[in-house]
């Protein structure tokens, strides 16, 4: 072995503490980005796979009804491939020894046969026999929830009439890759169906018999769905057509579709983050190292090793400590991609979904270390090896002082003799101190960025259900329903109040950039759905004009004032210019909303309403439900309380998990940054350390010297952090933000608490272990050095 080597060895063994908590540094960063993209990937490739195996639709469409002929008019428009006609239905189940209602999706598919488009995987059993009206196929996630198996019966109610079904088989569809039902956010398996029926037996029950009400297509290669949307809307707008529309707007896909550009923020602002950290260490220790070893480089170079050859000997410095970060952050990132794997499978269902770690996943994340590090050092290596062994064997030049004002103010002369030199030691350092500073304070905005995303989340769900929904049910008609219907329901057991809305599919338009929603109508001060102003403060709907959530507001980039095109893709088709009256702040969700006699003249239409609020009593709830399932205009029931639930399980599965991994490598980088900046405070100041306990100081003055050297730099640091956290924070705030919900960029006390007390504690440990250091202090081997 040469020697230069053996001195490689011997650096590794003299810095193994600082080695490992800088590789701990670096691996949170590879660990980061191998999850992120592991995580990214195995999606991506799942949903490609799904989508082109079983040929899902490229646009959509809902209408009242069409006759079957009007399909050969959508095949002539140029661009569309394929075409497929559907009958579609709400439904309402009954499913044995399960007492919550339970809405269902009913959706007829080609007799004993597959559709051509949005094909279906079999997990189990079969697609229902041709010729049979009472077999469905039923969704995977449905069937697990309620342990269902092929053969199994099952009570529904559709168009009034009850009828039991047999389940033919268990499958998965292209289309609800995310399950979720009509105006939910999140999936709920336990309450919401999607099924598959013969299209025969759907015709006759919804009286559709050579006539559809959905559509999907394909487009040739290289054609544009916008002027095939164009082209179909014109076509279905006489039979009660409410907009054709492309995947982007079709709920499942646009679900899908978020989350993958959440990993793709997450793949690229946290290995960011911490591989900054991980360079910055990097940079101090190599400059340290080349600094304590200065001469030692100039005796190398005497005989005979070149400048590449303490080039080489430093980066395989750099490269054993980013090898081991890059073997920690592979093994533990393929673990925790194993484990999210299984969040993710439970609400996006593929037939297939691998969450193996590929080769490329690997390189890319070594690759991405190894240009951190190379970063962090390329200074301090080039300076080593630009030195000339002449230069290099004299000692530095002795630093010139002078008096400062610590020792010319009042607080010099109060102070002890080893506190003035803390202070004259930072003050004439001021270089180093702020990088020790910075360091230690970018840690302490890693804690602040993961406790402010629990608070945040929190208070999302906080907002959402203690200030907005108020109501304990929702109701859904099949058809808007006359305003009547809400004194008919207060009668029913339990129903403690009641108040009604009207919901119409819209689209907004604002010159080029437009939304598909719904407008909501509703009372102008509602009891049992608040709408509330950024500050929490309820607000009124005026009297006309509408009102938007702040989101669609920045997105259609109007203000209170400005018009606003609606188009009303349902009844009398028209379109219009309405007044933005005002914004509400929602946390979840987005939408619009009127005052619902407004809207009501809007559509031509008497006092009206699609469904209803109830605050209900909980002690009558199971005899509600009896009552409400012999409504036959009751299309769906929903549990608000379950909502919440579901919501809470979402969040910790997915975003929580995350930030309890942010959390977790925060504190690990808070410790390695302070224990570094300890260490090398350390080594530097060895020698002066042991002569002052020559000198006659006690144990006790020496160690404060340090100790309270490193203590001032860590509560100046915290500031720091809080800082550069908090601008961290709004940036993954913004980062995040998507239809489904919005993180709200609140901060508070306890979050900068949380961040202090973290970089505190590392603190504490990284003290107690350089303590053992400063007590085995050999004054003798110290002050030994090549004069």
């Amino acid at each position: 072995m040469k020697t230069i080597h053996r001195k490689l060895l011997r650096d590794l063994s003299h810095l193994k503490g600082q080695v490992a908590a800088i590789a701990v540094v670096l691996g949170a960063g590879v660990m980061t980005l191998v999850l992120a993209v592991t995580n990214l990937d195995a999606i991506q490739l799942s949903q490609q796979r799904f989508y082109q195996d079983y040929h899902f639709a490229e646009v959509f469409a809902n209408l009242t009804r069409a006759p079957e002929g009007v399909a050969e008019r959508v095949r002539t428009v140029p661009g569309v491939n394929r075409v497929e006609t559907r009958v579609q239905a709400p439904v309402r189940l009954e499913v044995p020894a399960f007492a919550d209602p339970v809405r269902g999706q009913l959706i007829s598919i080609p007799d004993g046969r597959q559709p051509t488009i949005n094909r279906l995987h079999i997990r189990e059993g079969s697609l229902p026999t041709s010729g049979r009206s009472d077999e469905v196929a039923v969704s995977e996630p449905f069937a697990e929830a309620h342990d269902l198996r092929a053969g199994d019966q099952l009570t529904a109610i559709i168009n009034g009439r009850q009828q039991s079904l047999t389940v033919s088989g268990v499958v998965l569809s292209p289309e609800w890759v995310y399950q979720i039902g009509p105006a939910d956010l999140l999936p709920d398996y336990e309450r919401f169906a999607v099924l598959w029926m013969n299209r025969r037996a759907i015709a006759n029950a919804f009286d559709m018999d050579g006539a559809f009400n959905n559509l999907v297509l394909t487009l040739q290669a290289g054609a544009e769905p916008a002027p095939v949307i164009d082209a179909v809307d014109a076509i279905l707008a006489p039979y009660g057509g409410i907009g054709a529309h492309d995947r982007d707007e079709q709920m499942s896909h646009r679900f899908l579709s978020e989350e993958i550009d959440q990993l793709r923020v997450m793949a690229v602002i946290l290995p960011t983050i911490f591989l900054g950290v991980s360079a910055f260490l990097l940079s101090i220790l190599m400059g340290r190292i080349i600094r304590t070893q200065r001469q030692t480089v100039a005796v190398l170079k005497a005989f005979g090793y070149s400048n590449r050859d303490m080039a080489v000997h430093y980066g395989l410095l750099t490269g054993v400590i980013v090898l081991l970060g890059s073997v920690f952050g592979v093994a533990f990132g393929a673990w925790a991609a194993d484990a999210l794997a299984e969040v993710y499978q439970e609400y996006f269902r593929f037939p297939e979904m691998s969450f193996r770690v590929q080769p490329r996943i690997i390189v890319l994340g070594v690759a991405v270390a190894g240009g951190a590090a190379m970063l962090g050092t390329f200074r301090a290596v080039k300076r080593a090896v630009s030195l000339a062994p002449a230069e290099a064997m004299r000692p530095p030049a002795p630093e010139v002082f002078k008096q400062g004002w610590i020792e010319r103010s009042r607080l010099g002369q109060l102070l002890d003799q080893s506190s003035r030199i803390i202070l004259r030691n930072l003050a004439r350092h001021r270089y180093k101190a702020s990088l020790s500073t910075l360091g230690i304070g970018l840690s302490a905005s890693l804690l602040l960025v993961g406790s402010f995303q629990f608070n945040a989340l929190d208070h999302l769900i906080d907002t959402q259900y203690r200030l907005v929904m108020k109501s304990d049910v929702i109701l859904h008609f099949t058809d808007p329903t006359p305003e009547r219907a809400l004194a008919e329901l207060r009668h029913h057991p339990g129903v403690l109040a009641a108040e009604g809305f009207r919901n119409v599919p819209v689209r907004l338009v604002n010159g080029r950039r437009d939304y598909r929603t719904g407008i909501q109508g509703m009372d102008a001060a509602p009891a049992l759905r608040g709408l509330i102003d950024a500050e929490h403060r309820p607000l009124t709907l005026p009297p006309d004009g509408l009102v938007l959530t702040d989101y669609m507001a920045d997105h259609l980039r109007v203000r209170p004032g400005d018009w606003l095109t609606v188009e009303v893709m349902e009844g009398h088709r028209r379109t219009l210019s309405v007044e933005l009256a005002g914004v509400v702040s929602e946390p979840l969700g987005v939408s619009a909303y009127m005052e619902r006699r407004a809207l009501n003249r809007l559509m031509r239409e008497g006092p009206a309403v699609s469904g209803a609020w109830l605050l209900t009593d909980d002690a009558q709830r199971e005899a509600l439900y009896d009552s409400l399932w012999d409504l036959p205009r009751v299309a769906g029931i929903g549990l608000v309380g379950d909502a919440e639930s579901q919501i809470r399980d979402y969040i910790e599965d997915t975003v929580l998990i995350m930030m309890g991994v942010l959390l977790v490598l925060g504190g690990s980088i808070a410790f390695a940054v302070v224990y570094n900046n300890a260490r090398i405070a350390f080594a530097e100041r060895e020698r002066e350390l042991a002569t002052l306990r020559v000198l006659g100081f006690t144990r006790g003055e020496v160690a404060w010297i340090l100790i309270g050297e490193i203590a001032l730099l860590t509560l100046i640091a915290i500031p720091v952090g809080w800082l550069v956290g908090t601008g961290l924070a709004w940036s993954l705030s913004e980062a995040m933000t998507m239809d489904m919900f919005r993180i709200p960029f609140i901060i508070t006390p306890r979050t900068y608490a949380f961040a202090a007390l973290g970089v505190i504690v590392a603190s504490i440990l990284s003290l107690l272990m350089i303590a053992r250091r400063l007590h085995r202090l050999d004054m003798v081997t110290a002050l030994k050095t090549v004069e």
